[in-house]
């Protein structure tokens, strides 16, 4: 019946399971077996040679990941409604020492190379103005929408025109995968990308998300970066051990097929309502402040987002018999 948001899901018993083995290991910091093969398996998974670490919240990779890429004098080009900007408190200029976020329009919270491309080019090259040294997009959107690969690598070409570094905020990156139904790899460092915080929490982790550069030249700074922002837990093992449960098996992208499927069959109900394409677990639709408040004495829990509209959110332990009450609620409407 709670469908407001995905970071309320319970964490997968595979996830407990690991947590209880890592339980028998005494190692501090990020000195332990578990924490010394994430690098691998993830290089692994994206068929290249790739660092690895974790931090214990999104907020912390975004902003660790821009940190590395960008001075304090210098900018990131973000969407106007991206995390970074909307949702993170002012984290980014935080960790980077002073950065400026540079805001971007979009449709569907996604950014677009000639966007960025007019973006830099009416920006002067001298003192008196914040240079960009960044990217950032996000995979999925704000608003559930997915880049394609094709769409990475025009991002990336301007990125490079620009000599920009790219970063891809990926909290529900498993969501945009299971969608594209492509290799990690393609949606990418082969498209581009220089470096990927990775999401576990809303898909079945505790506490734990992964930030893995594909430029490995950017990571040595990382480790000094995530001690000082208090991310250097010293029981790493037991984020390291999450992280690993998920990449067995594919179990982060078998959640995320489970929570999209769920999000298809509210689609369906939701027919003209929708506000966007689904493309990940997200839905936004149009509703009354009355139908709202009909489905909330239904028993059912979502956010109003903006006027007349709310957004919905499936997450990967909620099955077709848990959803469809919802979706035939907001078809009788």
């Amino acid at each position: 019946m709670r469908f407001f948001s995905d970071n309320a899901a319970s964490v997968h018993p595979k996830v407990m399971a690991a947590l209880t083995e890592a339980n028998d290991q005494d190692t501090a910091y990020d000195g332990d077996a578990l924490s010394a093969q994430l690098s691998g398996a993830f290089s692994d998974l994206f068929e290249t040679n790739v660092e690895a670490m974790w931090v214990a919240t999104g907020t912390a990779a975004n902003s660790l990941a821009l940190a590395a890429l960008c001075q304090p004098h210098q900018g990131v080009i973000c969407h106007e409604e991206a995390h970074i900007e909307q949702d993170e408190a002012g984290a980014p200029g935080f960790y980077t020492g002073g950065a400026k976020l540079m805001l971007a329009s979009g449709a569907g919270a996604k950014l677009s190379p000639d966007t960025i491309d007019t973006m830099c080019a009416a920006i002067r090259d001298d003192v008196h103005q914040v240079q960009p040294a960044a990217v950032s997009i996000t995979n999925a959107s704000e608003y559930g929408l997915v880049y394609r690969p094709e769409e990475v690598t025009a991002v990336a070409d301007v990125c490079k025109k620009r000599g920009l570094g790219l970063h891809m905020d990926g909290a529900r990156f498993a969501n945009a995968i299971a969608t594209l139904d492509c290799h990690p790899a393609d949606v990418t460092w082969k498209a581009g990308v220089d470096v990927l915080s990775f999401g576990f929490v809303k898909n079945g982790g505790m506490g734990a998300e992964a930030l893995v550069f594909f430029d490995k030249n950017l990571s040595s700074e990382t480790h000094y970066l995530r001690k000082r922002a208090g991310h250097l837990q010293s029981k790493g093992r037991y984020l390291a051990a999450q992280i690993l449960a998920m990449l067995d098996g594919d179990l982060w992208l078998d959640n995320a097929r489970a929570a999209n499927q769920g999000a298809q069959i509210i689609a369906e109900a939701a027919g003209e309502r929708l506000l966007y394409p689904v493309e990940a677990n997200e839905i936004f639709i149009t509703l009354s402040a009355s139908e709202a408040e009909t489905l909330r004495r239904a028993g059912f829990d979502f956010y109003d987002w903006g006027e007349g509209q709310a957004r919905l959110v499936t997450s990967w332990n909620q099955s077709a018999e848990d959803i469809r009450p919802l979706a035939e609620a907001i078809g009788a409407l």
